[in-house]
Parts: C-alpha cells; structure tokens; sequence
C-alpha cells in the first residue's frame, strides 16, 4: 500500500487556504462543512496526517501535523477543528485489528468521528450491546464511521474492571449509518463544525470494532507516535489551531491599520499607541508559536530517542498547549479591539474568528484546571 508521505502535508494544507476561506461562510450558514471543503481535505491526504503508514497513512510527527492545522486554521477554524479532531481519531487504528482498521479507514470518506466519553455498552457473545447517546461529535456530518468511548458491564450487571480496580473503557466503532444524528449544534463560534448528537439503541459491535484506545498493552503499531496519549495530540493541534486564528486575525487588524483614517482621528498607520500595540502583540504571538513548537519538538526528540514519554513531557505538553491557546485568545480580543466599528461587521475578517477562538478557549485543552495539575506536578518533582 502507497504511504502518505508527511512532509507535503503542510504545503497541501496552504495551497487549500483560498478554497476553504471561499467556503467559510456557507459552512457557517450550514452549520457543517462544505462539499468542496471535505472532498479538497480528503483528496489531499490531510485526514490522514496521523493514520498508520501500514494502512496508507502519513503517521507525521506532532508538529508537521500542527502546522497543518495551523495552516488550515488560518483560513477557517471550523475546517481546522474538524480536521484536528477527525485526524486523531484516526489514532484508534493504531489499536485495532489491520482488517477491520482498512475496512474504516480505506472506504471512502475513511473519516471516524467521535464525542465525549459517556454511557455503557454490555458485554455479550462476541462483541458488545450498545444503547445511548453521546454529544460533542465534531466533524460527524462528514464521517463515514462514528465511535463512543464507553465503560463495559458485563452480561451479569457487574462492571469490568482493569487490573488497576479503575472501570474498563473501551472505544466502540460502528457504521455513521447505524446511529440516529440529533442537529443540536447552535452555538456561537466554531458553528461550521457540525459537532452534534448521535445515540444507537439496541446496536451490536463486534469485537473487532471495540478498542483499548491509550493502553500500551493493546498497541498493534510500534512507531513513537502511538506512544503519546491522544488528549495530548488533541491538545497539540488545537493549540496550534488557536495560533492559526491568531495569526489571521492580527494579520487582518494590520491590514487595516494601512489604510484605515478613524474618523476624528490620525490615520491608523501614523499612530504611536497603535504601531506600539502591533509589535507588542505580535511579539506575544510569535513567543507562544515558538513555546508550544519548541515543547513539540523536544518531547517528540526524546520520545524517539529513548521510546518512552515521560511525565515531565506529558506535564509539558499539557503547559504549553493551554497556555498557547489563552495567549491566542488574547491576541484575537487586542486585533478584535483595535479595529473599532469595523469589526463588528459580518462581511470584515474579526467577528467570526472572535466567535470561534472564544469557543475554541471554552473547550477542555483550554481549562484553567490544567494549570493546577501541572503546577502541583512541579511542587512535588523531586
């Protein structure tokens, strides 16, 4: 089978930045993507940035995958969003069985979608009994294949438990046509992303479709990849995702600020708080884009070097990302600001991208609680 190769990834992702940014506002209208928008991602690999390369897959390093968000991002956040999530999905395959792996992910569209852990499923003959719904799906109106992160009962009502006493939680996968969509998606920012409800009821999945998602014991795939959680790698490309938004909507305000004369008032360009407020923003910019890269960069040296991700990339990893994300989000409200009246106008580059990076700061990589995990881990470190 023909492997995706990882280094093109990011160079597709830009050339795809005029479609996607033609697209943006009818995917907002709709709520989901636009046909064009997921057949361009699908035709160009991007996808599969972090599928195995035994499947055909691009099995990129964290940060060839964040740029690529990043670059998509700074075209649209909803595709970015979508992309990110559904891309790491394609981790499980990582997990499953290689028939049943090319059987989700080399069918077109070959995109697994997912929501937030909830719910139980019953253990019976040769696979599992599901009856539930699960909310958060982004990406699911594109997705030939959805899944739900569940914890197992046992056909006598007893829950499985893994040797550690914690519940047993596997990730079912099944056929999107299987489950009943529930369009729940109103929200303010991030609206093309379609992230709605799904729920089965009385739904078998066979074993073979029902995964040890992050347990090392269950890894079929060997590269250094699979060995990072993939709530990290979430958290790598959202944060990512948020530098890219970041990027466009200060590009934008300096854009305008060449030929914007406020009324009343000096020309944009000619003034001083204005010209200090541009490079002290961008400087903030370019230091959480370096930050998060340079966390990306030597978690994933010492990941191959030695094969094993420590707690201190772990606790590193999870640092950066948030703090990336709340720096961008305020990078995105100074831009938002110093381009007055005009920003409120839906036909002007601010307003959507102020909506959407709020969402995106609402979503768990961004919560503040991450920062008293990692400060407590740094209290106790010996």
């Amino acid at each position: 089978m023909n492997r995706l190769p990882a280094l093109g990834l990011i160079e597709r992702a830009r050339a795809l930045q005029p479609l996607i940014s033609d697209e943006a506002a009818e995917g907002e209208r709709n709520r989901r993507l636009t046909e064009p928008v997921v057949s361009a991602l699908i035709e160009n690999g991007l996808y599969r940035a972090l599928l195995p390369q035994s499947l055909g897959g691009a099995e990129a390093p964290p940060a060839i995958f964040m740029e690529m968000v990043e670059e998509i991002a700074n075209a649209d956040a909803s595709t970015a969003w979508c992309l990110g999530q559904c891309a790491v999905c394609a981790m499980i395959a990582a997990y499953l069985d290689h028939d049943a792996a090319n059987e989700i992910f080399n069918a077109p569209p070959g995109i697994l979608a997912w929501g937030a852990i909830n719910h139980e499923v019953t253990a019976v003959d040769g696979g599992y009994l599901a009856n539930a719904r699960w909310d958060f799906a982004s990406g699911s109106r594109q997705a030939g294949w959805l899944g739900a992160h569940v914890r197992v009962v046992e056909a006598d009502g007893t829950p499985r438990l893994k040797s550690d006493g914690t519940p047993e939680v596997r990730t079912i996968l099944f056929p999107a046509a299987s489950a009943t969509m529930h369009s729940v998606w109103d929200v303010i920012g991030l609206n093309a992303t379609g992230t709605d409800s799904y729920s089965v009821e009385n739904l078998f999945v066979p074993e073979r479709f029902a995964a040890l998602r992050d347990e090392p014991s269950a890894l079929r795939e060997h590269g250094p990849l699979y060995k990072i959680p993939t709530n990290s790698v979430y958290s790598l490309g959202f944060s990512a995702l948020s530098l890219g938004v970041a990027r466009a909507t200060l590009d934008a305000a300096i854009a305008l600020a060449r030929s914007k004369t406020p009324q009343g008032l000096k020309a944009m360009r000619d003034n001083h708080a204005v010209q200090s407020l541009i490079a002290r923003t961008e400087a903030s910019l370019r230091a959480a884009r370096a930050y998060l890269y340079a966390t990306a960069e030597a978690t994933w040296h010492d990941l191959t070097a030695t094969g094993v991700l420590s707690a201190y990339h772990r606790n590193a990893v999870r640092l950066a990302t948030t703090w990336t994300i709340h720096q961008s989000t305020a990078i995105v409200d100074t831009a938002y600001h110093m381009a007055g009246a005009t920003a409120v106008f839906r036909a002007n580059p601010f307003e959507r991208r102020l909506r959407d990076m709020h969402a995106i700061a609402q979503q768990l990589q961004a919560r503040d609680s991450h920062y008293e995990d990692v400060g407590k881990a740094l209290i106790e470190t010996a």
